[in-house]
């Protein structure tokens, strides 16, 4: 089993930066890819950006240029730096890891609430 916790959301001002952390703990491994999704009002759940094997990077195309994610393995904790913010990224943020065996494990969520 795999537990996530992610930190880091808040209420900010448009044109700021933040960073979301997810603290990961319990059996990690078979992991093939880790990233994190957000689900605005009203919307669906969305890929924002993830790591897969190897280490390579997607994102979304609203966020390239602005959000980078990545991860510190000696701390099992995943990272979103997120820039330049704008309201449309105003969302609740849930960090996600996905096995070998096609198993999504997910955070609880953050609220990231961006003002105009």
């Amino acid at each position: 089993q795999v537990q996530l916790v992610e930190s880091g959301g808040g209420l900010v001002q448009a044109g700021v930066s933040l960073r979301l952390s997810c603290a990961a703990s319990g059996i990690i491994s078979s992991i093939n890819a880790m990233g994190w999704y957000r689900q605005a009002p009203g919307k669906q759940r969305e890929l924002v950006a993830h790591i897969i094997s190897g280490g390579r990077t997607n994102y979304a195309d609203s966020v390239k240029g602005r959000l980078t994610v990545s991860r510190d393995n000696a701390k099992n904790t995943l990272y979103l730096q997120m820039n330049s913010m704008k309201p449309e990224d105003t969302a609740v943020y849930y960090c996600n890891f996905l096995t070998v065996y096609n198993f999504n494990f997910w955070g609880q969520g953050t609220q990231v609430t961006v003002s105009s």
